[in-house]
């Protein structure tokens, strides 16, 4: 889409646009009038040109969508970086083009489209629409397209991939972000999400399509085309009787009086859920009413993200206290992640952190493993992994129970293509998570899946449940076990990436010009590692071993008192993320210490490395 919209002549035939005295603006304005026939969205770029907002256009039509941790990401809306039926139609063509030359046998196999319920009038822009024209570009190329007929939970788009031996798929969703927001997550034909190179090569080939073809406006293809299947039915089938490996107490789960609550967040979960409980033997969970069906405005909380924690569960927590459930499961808009909370005997409610998940999905997978291995089974075979921001505590259990822990960069396209590469070379993995609550049970799904891990938490409290345990007690036994691991996560808000990068370059040059941080406030440094340049301390050679990123900002300080902490920028909304975690041996169990010590240390960093007063941050609202 070039400096300012997209290169490529114009018809100058189509349409006269009044100039706005910039050549390359009044190019991409041409082009964005000549190529959308969306009315709303092509409405919103003349209304700005007719009243001169020259500047707001330049924004919309001069940079492009770029992949992020999570594919593209964007605000529904008329402009070359938002998510609209064009950029979804140029974002084809370009993946099209690329699939093309990658497999001789695209036209054989096929391509999976998936879609939430996401949806916005002003812009006449629904996931269900975008999905439609995903597929009418490939259709009207003789692509075999797998359309799901209705909504589904991302991982199903996953799942679908390698089920089908599709040679790739899309899901078009924005997962838990804002109302706003829509996204478009291709997957490979490994089931994984796209990693570098593939990134880089499908922009480049939208840069060499972006007008739109004969035929890829044309929705109804999906309707019409004898090359569009429906894996609805198939898919679903299967994925619930794989879900059936991972279930080791169904005579526990059939007779439990234990009461689950499920929140799907007005999202696609519902049915799924449902579903997944019922596959293990379960009573159906009790569904919120105000949140079971899908609602784009998500009406009920204040942004659709489970990870806020208890102010966003309040309708379900009201719900179980009501039905005397003790367990609330919360999976996000498009489930493929999971919050979870317990009711304590106090009565009040404990959310679980995405870590705090971890550790007890991680002893749950790996005691399960140990109980039904087969006698020659290695320990040494088991692997499960991490993204490098969550919690060490899997590294814990791994040293002392003998598997291998691994970590990758942020993002489970990382995780999802390490966790191939490893069942390929004959390796079992077990679990693998990210501490925004995105979790992987088994390997069924190469991604984070809500479903799966809800289902899998109720089966773990009716196991605890039977040895008189709640997941909060499991939770301190683990610890106790293996060290505390101390963790907290948060955010502030920066609009303005000059400041972002002037944040992190401050960090590079500190003290002299190519010099990081040895200390912080009074704590000392141990090592940096800074993923973005490729620089680790800790190393032989000074090279990190995790590969650079030079796309998004992220550096991790080692401490001498065993904290680690990293600075991040997010791949899909405009915040720096820190991770702060304190790693105890098991013979440091005064937790309140450990606590306190954390705390001090996550203020002196954010006084020291963020400033935000002075960088004009926004700190995360409580």
């Amino acid at each position: 889409m070039g400096e300012c919209g997209a290169p490529g002549d114009v018809n100058s035939n189509v349409l006269i646009a009044p100039s706005t005295g910039d050549a390359q603006l009044d190019k991409a304005v041409w082009q964005w009038l000549s190529w959308d026939k969306n009315q709303k969205t092509k409405e919103q770029i003349e209304s700005l040109l007719q009243n001169g907002k020259h500047k707001e256009l330049r924004d919309r039509l001069c940079c492009r969508l770029t992949f992020g941790t999570a594919g593209l990401r964007s605000a529904m809306g008329a402009g070359f970086c938002y998510i609209n039926d064009l950029t979804v139609i140029q974002s084809t063509q370009g993946i099209y083009k690329y699939l093309e030359r990658c497999f001789s046998d695209f036209k054989q196999r096929g391509f999976v489209v998936g879609y939430d319920t996401r949806g916005q009038v002003t812009s006449n822009c629904s996931s269900k629409k975008l999905a439609k024209l995903t597929a009418a570009v490939l259709l009207a190329k003789d692509v075999p397209v797998y359309f799901f007929s209705t909504y589904v939970p991302t991982p199903f788009v996953p799942y679908a991939v390698q089920e089908l031996n599709a040679v790739a798929g899309v899901m078009i969703t924005a997962s838990h972000n804002r109302k706003e927001d829509n996204g478009y997550k291709v997957y490979w034909e490994n089931g994984a999400q796209i990693t570098s190179p593939h990134d880089k090569e499908i922009i480049k080939c939208i840069e060499e399509c972006v007008e739109p073809w004969n035929g890829s406006w044309n929705e109804n293809l999906v309707d019409t085309s004898p090359l569009r299947q429906d894996p609805l039915k198939k898919i679903c089938d299967c994925y619930m009787e794989d879900l059936k490996k991972i279930c080791y107490h169904r005579e526990l789960n059939v007779q439990t009086a234990l009461k689950f609550v499920h929140t799907s967040f007005h999202g696609v979960g519902h049915d799924y859920v449902q579903l997944a409980f019922k596959a293990f033997g379960f009573q159906p969970p009790i569904p919120v009413p105000e949140q079971k069906d899908p609602d784009p405005d998500f009406s009920t909380v204040k942004c659709p993200n489970p990870e806020e924690g208890e102010s966003v569960l309040e309708l379900s927590l009201r719900l179980a206290e009501k039905e005397s459930a003790r367990v609330v499961v919360a999976t996000d808009p498009d489930a493929d992640r999971l919050a979870v909370a317990e009711q304590q005997e106090n009565g009040c409610w404990k959310v679980f952190t995405g870590n705090e998940l971890a550790a007890l999905f991680g002893w749950w997978m790996f005691s399960c493993w140990k109980e039904n291995c087969s006698e020659d089974a290695d320990v040494k075979n088991v692997y499960m992994l991490a993204t490098t921001v969550s919690s060490k505590i899997l590294r814990a259990i791994a040293l002392k129970e003998g598997f291998h822990f691994e970590e990758t960069l942020p993002g489970f396209k990382w995780i999802g293509s390490r966790v191939k590469n490893l069942i390929d070379n004959g390796k079992e993995v077990l679990f693998a998570f990210e501490e925004s609550i995105g979790f992987m049970c088994g390997t069924s799904v190469l991604d984070k899946d809500g479903v799966s891990a809800a289902v899998v938490t109720a089966e773990m409290a009716t196991y605890l449940e039977s040895q008189n345990l709640t997941l909060a007690q499991k939770l301190i036994e683990i610890y106790e076990t293996y060290g505390y691991h101390i963790s907290k996560t948060s955010y502030f808000l920066c609009y303005d990436p000059p400041t972002i990068k002037r944040i992190f370059e401050r960090l590079r040059n500190f003290d002299a010009p190519q010099s990081y941080p040895k200390l912080c406030g009074i704590y000392n440094i141990l090592h940096v590692r800074d993923v973005t340049t490729g620089y680790d301390s800790s190393q032989p050679n000074k090279i990190s071993v995790l590969p650079v990123s030079k796309s998004s900002q992220m550096i991790t300080f080692t401490f001498q008192n065993g904290c680690v902490a990293t600075l991040r920028t997010s791949g899909t909304e405009p915040k720096i993320k820190y991770y702060a975690e304190m790693c105890a041996l098991p013979e440091q169990s005064d937790r309140n210490v450990l606590e306190e010590e954390l705390q001090k240390l996550i203020e002196a960093l954010i006084e020291n490395f963020l400033e935000p007063d002075k960088n004009g941050l926004i700190w995360r609202s409580a």
